[in-house]
């Protein structure tokens, strides 16, 4: 076969296999996501802010300020309790957290939670173990002026 040939058929070869795509849908851009909610409403009134992040996720300065180390084999368990002003501000509540997270294949791990102030507000944080691709769900109590409450979420990694 000649070197035209040899052209013609990889031409009408490469033709051949770009036409073979034509009935398929045309590629679509990336959707957003938006994150789950980080926030649940209480009874008192009463407000929990959490998140469960990877340790690695942190800055220098705020693993330092919560006291723990960024490391790959964990991540961070936080609750922020606050009371909703008439404003739409918030105040900071004080009140008691206790956690235990559990992953799909039924591990569960108690979470030692402990306050720790942030400003003019207490968070409550605990570390927990976690490896690629787990999925944590986090069983949250919290106790406030006598009052417990539970609430749950998922996070994966």
């Amino acid at each position: 076969m000649s070197g035209g040939a040899r052209r013609g058929a990889l031409l009408s070869l490469v033709l051949a296999l770009g036409l073979a795509g034509c009935g398929n849908p045309a590629p679509e851009p990336a959707r957003f996501v938006p994150p789950h909610p980080s926030t649940t409403e209480l009874e008192g009134p009463l407000r929990a802010r959490y998140n469960l992040l990877p340790t690695l996720a942190l800055g220098e300065a705020v693993a330092r300020e919560y006291g723990v180390e960024r490391d790959a084999g964990t991540a961070l368990l936080v609750v922020a309790l606050r009371r909703p002003t008439a404003d739409g501000d918030e105040t900071g509540a004080v009140g008691e957290v206790s956690a235990e997270v559990v992953d799909l294949a039924g591990r569960r791990q108690a979470v030692a939670m402990r306050p720790v102030a942030t400003g003019e507000y207490v968070d409550h944080v605990g570390t927990v173990r976690v490896g690629a691709h787990d999925t944590l769900r986090a069983r949250i109590v919290v106790v406030v002026d006598g009052r417990r409450q539970e609430f749950d979420f998922q996070r994966s990694f």
